[in-house]
């Protein structure tokens, strides 16, 4: 009986936890006085705020702009956060336009489910009020390309996104949903309320309102076609698009 108690307990908090890579800028809207925006990459389930884990150096940081894509890996520094590695970065908006930032994080391994994780992140900060920009896919291998323009946003808007690997949409997409609970403010009914789960139609598309004011990750998660060894061993790959997308409360 005791066997049988504590799967039951290992089976919830595994259900529980979801690994989120999580790019969080200090703003979605860079303005003439809050230009040098600051951005942390960290490693973690948001919603629990905690456990963060290991965030090995990041195998690559970008911007895209116009069209162009730029490395930021020279300026990224490693911060150590309740003694796990993390990383920051500040970046000085200088032109107009939506800017598209991505890290690209290491592949992780996940015991529990013998599986690799790889969870390509990406958030959109508008600059100096020009729309321009937001809606491009910038040709990762795993994106959600927003429908709904990623800043601006009140609680309680509709977020909409389309999910694709390379370059296609994905089909029945399993998109995963949670709330980065500064904190710890909001408390869950249940561990089911933790992780919302929504599915993406025929043609990769989800929608999902948001009913806190804060940040909200999306990650589509999608079985890559590669394979990974450790050990001796092959292990699959979890490709993960992820979006960050932040609400805002009225005063």
């Amino acid at each position: 009986m005791k066997k049988i108690l504590v799967l039951v307990c290992m089976l919830t908090a595994f259900y529980a936890n979801a690994h989120f890579q999580v790019l969080m800028p200090g703003t979605d809207a860079a303005t003439q006085q809050n230009r040098n925006i600051k951005f942390q990459m960290i490693f973690t389930h948001p919603f629990e705020q905690g456990p963060m884990m290991e965030m090995v150096k990041p195998k690559a940081v970008d911007v895209y702009h116009n069209g162009k894509k730029e490395s930021l890996m020279g300026s990224i520094k490693q911060v150590k956060r309740n003694g796990k590695s993390t990383w920051d970065f500040i970046y000085q908006m200088k032109k107009p336009g939506d800017h598209i930032f991505v890290v690209t994080p290491d592949y992780y391994f996940e015991p529990a489910e013998s599986t690799f994780i790889q969870h390509i992140t990406k958030t959109v900060v508008n600059g100096f009020g020009m729309e321009e920009g937001w809606d491009a896919p910038v040709g990762l291998k795993a994106e959600i390309v927003p429908l709904t323009r990623p800043y601006g946003l009140y609680t309680g808007n509709v977020f909409t996104g389309k999910v694709l690997y390379k370059g296609k949409p994905v089909p029945g997409a399993e998109v995963e949903v949670e709330f980065y609970n500064t904190g710890s403010k909001i408390k869950a009914p249940t561990d089911t309320h933790i992780t919302q789960v929504v599915k993406a139609d025929g043609n990769g598309i989800f929608s999902y309102v948001m009913p806190f004011t804060g940040w909200w990750g999306f990650a589509a998660l999608i079985d890559d076609d590669v394979k990974l060894k450790k050990d001796g061993k092959q292990y699959p790959v979890e490709l993960g698009a992820l979006i960050w997308v932040k609400t805002y409360g009225v005063k």
